[in-house]
This record gives C-alpha cells, structure tokens and sequence, in this order.
C-alpha cells in the first residue's frame, strides 16, 4: 500500500509539472533598449503565448555585468549617479519593473559578489530583487531546476 501511495504521489509531482516552462535569463546588458526589449517587452509576449497554449511560463533572471544599474532604487549614491540617460529612464523604468516583478511573477536574482565589487548597498535595490553569492551560482541553481537558458547581453 505505501507503495502505491508514492507511486500516486510522484506522478502528481510530474504531472503538476507538465504545461509548465521555465526560463532564466542571464543579463549582463547595461543598454536600456535590451531591457526594453528583451527584459519588459519580451517576457510580457513570452507570457502571454504560452497562456495562449494554457501553459505557465516562470522566468527568474539573473543580473550581473552591466545589468546591476537597473534595478537600484536611489541612484544618488551608486557607480551610476552620473548616467544621464539612465538617470532620465529610471523613475519609469523602476515602475515598469515592479510591475513585472508583482504581475508577472519574474524573479530578480542578482549577483553579490559583482555588488561589493561595484560597492552597491543591497539596501539601495529594489525590494524584489534576491542576491546570490555570484552570477554564476545563481545560474546553476536555475538550470539544476531545469530552467532553459537564455542570454541578454
């Protein structure tokens, strides 16, 4: 009897997991059009396909490179209180991350090591966003749990 039970029990796991996909994206980009178009254009039309075909589709992303100066909150006292176009965006930008972050499930994983590098305050991010110890492990967790890489550099 109890090894039906388990019998039962692993195939609802394995079934709970059909209809679903899993991405994570790798972004190194600093440029605003990659995160407008990769980032908050393409994850909202990645979503809604695979919605179309009754499906999920969960996204984590990993940041790191040049991706760190978009997802702090109070750029006053960051490597990137002089980027003028940044500066411009930001406000706007902020918004249309968290919503994706709240709406669209998207995780925000980012990369700690590269932080302390950068001497970014985890206090200065945006409340969303996690930190790993490095890019790199964040990336083999993600992909250990079967999510599909893609890059955005």
């Amino acid at each position: 009897m109890k090894k039906l039970l388990f019998l039962l029990v692993l195939c609802g796991v394995l079934f709970a997991e059909e209809g679903v996909k899993k991405v994570v994206f790798d972004l190194t980009s600093g440029k605003l059009e990659a995160i407008e178009k990769k980032v908050l254009s393409g994850i909202a039309f990645n979503k809604t396909h695979y919605e179309n075909q009754l499906e999920k589709l969960d996204v984590a992303i990993v940041i790191h490179g040049d991706a760190y100066k978009f997802f702090i909150k109070d750029l006053k006292n960051s490597p990137y209180k002089n980027d003028a176009n940044l500066l411009k965006a930001h406000d706007q930008l902020g918004k249309r991350l968290i919503a994706m972050a709240k709406n669209y499930d998207v995780e925000f994983i980012m990369c700690e090591s590269g932080m302390k590098s950068l001497k970014i305050d985890k206090n200065t991010l945006y409340d969303f966003v996690k930190l790993t110890p490095s890019s790199t492990i964040g990336l083999i967790d993600k992909q250990n749990d079967h999510f599909a890489y893609v890059p955005i550099h």
